[in-house]
Order: C-alpha cells, then sequence, then structure tokens
C-alpha cells in the first residue's frame, strides 16, 4: 500500500512520506501537530485507501494503558459466585477486550488510532511499550498469550501538551505536521469547496492568516475552522467584497466565532480596532 492522500485529504509530499515509511518498517507512526491540522482524519484517510477497517482509540485523561489490553471485572464476578451464577465457572465471562486486544485478533487489514496520546499520564505509552513492540501481550487471569493475527497499522496523535518518553519516541516514525502554507491551504480549500470562486478564497486566506499573525493571540484559528468558516461564508451568501470590507479598522471578519474560540482573543481584537480606529482620527 502507497499513500498519496484523497480527494478530500491534502497530503503533503513529506506526510506521504512518513506514512508510507511507517508501514515499510511497521513501527507506529506518531503524529504530532497543532489541533486542527487534520491528524486523526489522516487516520481514516489512510484506512480508507487501504481499504482497511479503522479502529479508534480515543484518549482520555483518565484513560490506563491497561483498558486498552483488557479488563478484569473481579467484583461482577464475586457478586455472581454469591448469587449462584454458572458463569462464574469461566473467568473469561469477566474480561472485556480493549483496544489492542481487538486489533490484534482481528482476521481483516486494520489501522489503529491512539488520538491524543499526550492526554494521559506520562505513564501510559511507557506502558504500551512492548505491546506495541512484539504485538502481543499476556492475559494473566486466562494464561493465554494474546498476538496480532495481522500486524495492524498503529497510528498515534498528539498535540504536544506534554513530551513522550525517549523509550517510546525511539520506537515510533515520527511526523510533525507543518501548519499549510498559502499554495497547500488553496489546495485543501480546493478539495473541500471545489466550486469556491477565487476572489473568496482570496479574500477569506487573506484575513485568515493575517488574524494568525496577531501577537498574543491565546489560540490561533486552525485549519479545520477555516473550513468552518468557509461553510459559513458560503451559507450566509458573504461577497469578497464584504470581506475586504473587514479591514484594520474593523479587525473582526464576519462569522468570527468560527475562528476566535474564546473571549480574551475576541476582546484583544476589539481592543486593536479601537486602537486604529482613534489613531486615525
Amino acid at each position: 500500500m502507497r499513500f498519496t492522500g484523497s480527494k478530500t485529504y491534502v497530503a503533503t509530499k513529506d506526510l506521504q512520506v512518513a506514512v508510507n515509511a511507517a508501514v515499510t518498517l511497521e513501527r507506529p507512526l506518531l503524529v504530532k501537530g497543532e489541533p486542527g491540522t487534520g491528524k486523526t482524519v489522516l487516520a481514516e484517510e489512510v484506512a480508507r485507501a487501504s481499504f482497511a477497517r479503522l479502529l479508534p482509540w480515543h484518549i482520555k485523561s483518565t484513560t490506563k494503558a491497561q483498558q486498552g489490553l483488557y479488563e478484569y471485572d473481579a467484583v461482577s464476578r464475586l457478586r455472581d459466585s454469591q448469587l449462584g451464577d454458572p458463569r462464574v465457572s469461566e473467568i473469561g465471562n469477566y474480561i472485556k477486550r480493549g483496544k489492542l486486544w481487538e486489533a490484534f485478533v482481528a482476521d481483516e487489514p486494520l489501522v489503529l488510532l491512539i488520538d491524543e496520546i499526550d492526554k494521559a499520564d506520562i505513564e501510559f505509552p511507557n506502558d504500551l511499550l512492548l505491546e506495541l513492540d512484539r504485538m502481543e501481550f499476556h492475559v494473566y487471569e486466562t494464561g493465554e498469550t494474546i498476538r496480532a493475527k495481522k500486524r495492524p497499522l498503529v497510528i498515534i496523535t498528539s498535540n504536544n501538551e506534554k513530551e513522550l518518553p525517549d523509550a517510546f519516541l525511539r520506537r515510533c516514525f515520527f511526523h510533525y505536521i507543518k501548519f499549510p502554507d498559502k499554495p497547500t491551504m488553496e489546495a485543501i480549500i480546493a478539495a473541500h469547496f471545489p466550486d469556491l470562486k477565487k476572489s473568496l478564497i482570496e479574500e477569506a486566506l487573506r484575513l485568515f492568516f493575517q488574524m494568525r499573525e496577531v501577537p498574543g493571540l491565546k489560540k490561533k484559528p486552525s485549519t479545520s475552522e477555516l473550513l468552518d468558516w468557509l461553510k459559513l461564508l458560503l451559507s450566509e451568501d458573504i461577497t469578497p467584497e464584504q470581506l475586504r470590507e473587514s479591514d484594520a479598522s474593523k479587525l473582526i471578519p464576519p462569522l468570527h466565532g468560527a475562528l476566535l474560540k474564546n473571549e480574551q482573543d475576541i476582546h484583544m481584537f476589539e481592543r486593536l480596532a479601537f486602537l486604529h480606529r482613534r489613531e486615525h482620527r
């Protein structure tokens, strides 16, 4: 399988190389980048391109590595034994399979997405080192060893909220998704909005990149937020001329709620607009 992107997902050459290198090396692909740069969507598109099933494991701050393998419900077994339930004789009835177990026993090609691994505690990646490296793990309660029938392609995403352990990084092929430049962003927009007028794209991108360059912005608008904004501009029939009017005296463009996601950034833009108007009286 050679990944080259898709009609709806623009993959840069270096990203294509990273995906194909991870496949060749049989290593997990660790993808970092700003939120909204398409890390999670990458796994979906790789699965679609390779005709494989996508198995997502979305990580939370409370997620433990053991949950990815299996969970043994000893409390339920104790309760059932007190009630005389015959199921207690089979311990396997109280073992819940995790995402890695499901991926390892799958008969078909599979892409395993471990999404936002940096949300978990620092020991989470280390606790999965051997399992992801050897593609097997031991179930202590039953004495069985679960081995991967077919090695899944593992894609791991991180928003870079915390550093990952060196031992874990050594076992991954790493790629950082840079924020798209203007030509790449134009290609992304064309993939999602093929009929959008070039004049509207030009004005929208001018404002978008101008907003990202404002110093002190708490959260810069992302690619996914730009696409949401463009969808709103189309639905509200906003013209390039209306965007062009959103000059430095106004600063905040129409429907800015799709781009600015906290009150501090909105207040800062309002303050800059006020200062600009006062300077030009």
